[in-house]
């Protein structure tokens, strides 16, 4: 350590600005790290003696004579001084006069093999950020003031450890303060806004320009919503100007670069205003039906999706979710104004998004089972799953009707697991809700049947498809679910006393036998407690009155599968194939019309409530 040093405690004595002083200031620099009053006297020497421009011009000597060893050490004080963290440094050190040699100092990293080129990318860099002209020299001299605090705090984070980068808190503030001045001095330009979305609505801007307008106002929208005092204001303003259609329409252009940026500002949109963007989703949707809407411009971009395997679609999914969350919508509109939004949502948009479901899943799915479609599937899904759990009255009626859990397991024999996996878990999300009418609606149709050859063929095996599909029975059986559990057992407990596993059938022939005992042991009581032939035919006929209710009009119930044990209890046949079924439809077995009914007639309502 220096003897000049040693008088910290009361001052700090400069070294002389030399070459061959430059390592005592090195250590000086590195010494006061650690004591916020000592870096605050360096600070207020550095700043009253003038210290700053001296070093620079120390570097432009080192670099001309390319003094590798001197260059190094400035490179050290140089970020020394930075991670001082005071202000009253920043303003000298970002100056037009400075910058630059600052900069080229921290070129000099001896970590580095070759020197950096940060002066050639900041100039450059300061060329392309006017994509508007700015009016107001002022307002031009904070951005460019702004725009080298964030390189020059870009270029040392990476090279500082965890405990460095908490020494540039001031570093920090001084940034966004800088940003607060310039964000309102933009708000404030009424030309400047205008300009800007009359740009991005003009067919004739070039495609390079759409993009530097569009990077420029993302970054812009970004940091106007983490300012909570100046949000609303901002949000006021986008009203006024109409941003919305706007955003909707560069959802739709053809360049990736500018539909990325519209996504990023659509996400900040949904998660700083989720109330703005809904209202306009809500209120869009009571337009004419011909009209290009927002939610349709996003569930065809996740369905079209050409790289869904870097995570684009995810982000799209995020803000469908949020844009059809009943619970959120409840913040801006009454129950009944929600119930017909989501009404218009299955009667005009949800079509769109079961289209490559649908159109995939046909007898010769598999001649398409490509990654990009199974990415795309999969997503999907996911979607649907999210509306199971959400929209219980409206899904229902939209997988009845279009028997799309049949559809869906399908796709369990694809060469791709995770989307075998998805078409599982979706069906696994629907019986999870317990609901009557959907298990009614799992036996008649014999939709256990892949699921059962799913456990058949990977019996021998250990993946994560068994697994999932093991769990589904045992959730059954946990939960008691004594309908499903009837239709498992008479169907295919002989084929399933193969499998290894053993235990969760097992005990679901354990629960079968249980509750069959009970019954029985029920209506032995009946005679002792109130004799009477017809008393003990009512008691039986309450307990399979629900059953009697999906027989009804049907010829007779298909034979037995193969798979299916015998010398069941005729009180727990169950509706597992119905050969005629298909013939009728399911929306009219299970008692409405299969019309275009939009679902909200008495008749299906009292169906699907119960």
């Amino acid at each position: 350590m220096p003897k000049s040093m040693g008088r910290i405690c009361h001052s700090v004595d400069l070294p002389t600005c030399e070459l061959h002083r430059l390592g005592e200031i090195a250590d000086l620099v590195a010494s006061v790290r650690l004591s916020r009053i000592r870096k605050q006297k360096l600070a207020l020497a550095l700043k009253n003696e003038g210290y700053i421009p001296k070093l620079l011009e120390l570097f432009q000597v080192c670099e001309s004579v390319k003094n590798t060893e001197g260059l190094h050490l400035l490179f050290d004080i140089v970020r020394g001084i930075l991670y001082l963290d005071k202000a009253i440094l920043f303003e000298v050190m970002f100056s037009d006069e400075c910058i630059l040699d600052v900069v080229g100092c921290l070129e000099y990293d001896p970590c580095l093999a070759q020197p950096g080129w940060h002066r050639e990318i900041l100039t450059k860099t300061a060329k392309l950020q006017e994509v508007i002209p700015i009016r107001d020299p002022e307002l031009r001299q904070k951005i460019r003031q702004t725009s080298r605090a964030q390189y020059i705090h870009a270029i040392i984070m990476p090279n500082s450890s965890d405990f460095e980068a908490d020494f540039l808190s001031t570093l920090n503030s001084f940034i966004s303060s800088s940003k607060e001045e310039i964000l309102h001095a933009l708000q404030k330009d009424e030309e400047f806004l205008p300009e800007v979305f009359a740009q991005l609505k003009n067919e004739a801007t070039a495609g390079e320009q759409q993009c530097e307008l569009m990077k420029f106002f993302k970054e812009f929208c970004a940091f106007s919503f983490t300012v909570p005092e100046k949000r609303d204001e901002f949000l006021q303003t986008l009203a006024k100007l109409g941003f919305l259609p706007i955003l909707e329409m560069l959802m739709g252009m053809d360049n990736q670069q500018v539909r990325s940026a519209a996504t990023d500002i659509l996400s900040y949109l949904v998660e700083f205003s989720p109330a703005t963007i809904q209202q306009f989703v809500m209120q869009e949707a009571q337009q004419n039906e011909n009209d290009t809407q927002l939610i349709t411009e996003i569930i065809e971009q996740i369905i079209r999706c050409p790289d869904p395997e870097f995570g684009g679609d995810n982000q799209l999914m995020e803000i469908l979710c949020a844009l059809i969350d009943p619970e959120k919508m409840l913040a801006i509109a009454s129950n009944l104004e929600v119930f017909e939004f989501l009404d218009i949502f299955y009667d005009r948009y949800i079509h769109v998004l079961t289209a490559p479901l649908l159109a995939d899943t046909s007898e010769e799915w598999y001649k398409i089972d490509n990654y990009q479609t199974a990415e795309i599937l999969a997503s999907v899904l996911e979607l649907l799953s999210f509306c199971v759990e959400q929209h219980k009255y409206h899904m229902k009626i939209f997988i009845i009707k279009k028997d799309l859990l049949r559809r869906t397991l399908v796709l369990m024999k694809s060469k791709h697991k995770f989307l075998a996996l998805c078409a599982l878990r979706f069906m696994r999300r629907i019986i999870g809700l317990k609901d009557e009418l959907y298990n009614h609606y799992i036996t008649l149709g014999n939709l256990f049947e892949p699921v059962v050859n799913t456990v058949l063929d990977n019996r021998n095996k250990c993946n994560l498809l068994k697994s999932a599909s093991l769990e589904l029975f045992e959730f059954i059986r946990k939960e008691d679910i004594q309908f499903l559990i009837a239709h498992i057992v008479e169907n295919f407990s002989d084929a399933l006393e193969s499998v290894k596993s053993i235990h969760t059938f097992q005990g679901l022939k354990t629960k079968y036998e249980q509750e069959k005992d009970r019954q029985n042991q029920k209506l032995n009581s009946v005679p002792f407690m109130l004799p009477g032939e017809t008393f003990v035919k009512e008691a039986v006929v309450s307990q399979v009155d629900e059953d009697v209710q999906f027989r009804e009009g049907e010829e007779k119930a298909a034979p037995t599968s193969p798979a299916s044990s015998k010398g069941s209890s005729p009180m727990y046949t169950t509706l597992t194939t119905v050969e005629t079924a298909p013939k009728r439809g399911l929306c009219e077995i299970f008692g409405y019309p299969d019309d275009e009914d939009d679902g909200t007639s008495p008749k299906k309502r009292a169906c699907l409530d119960s």
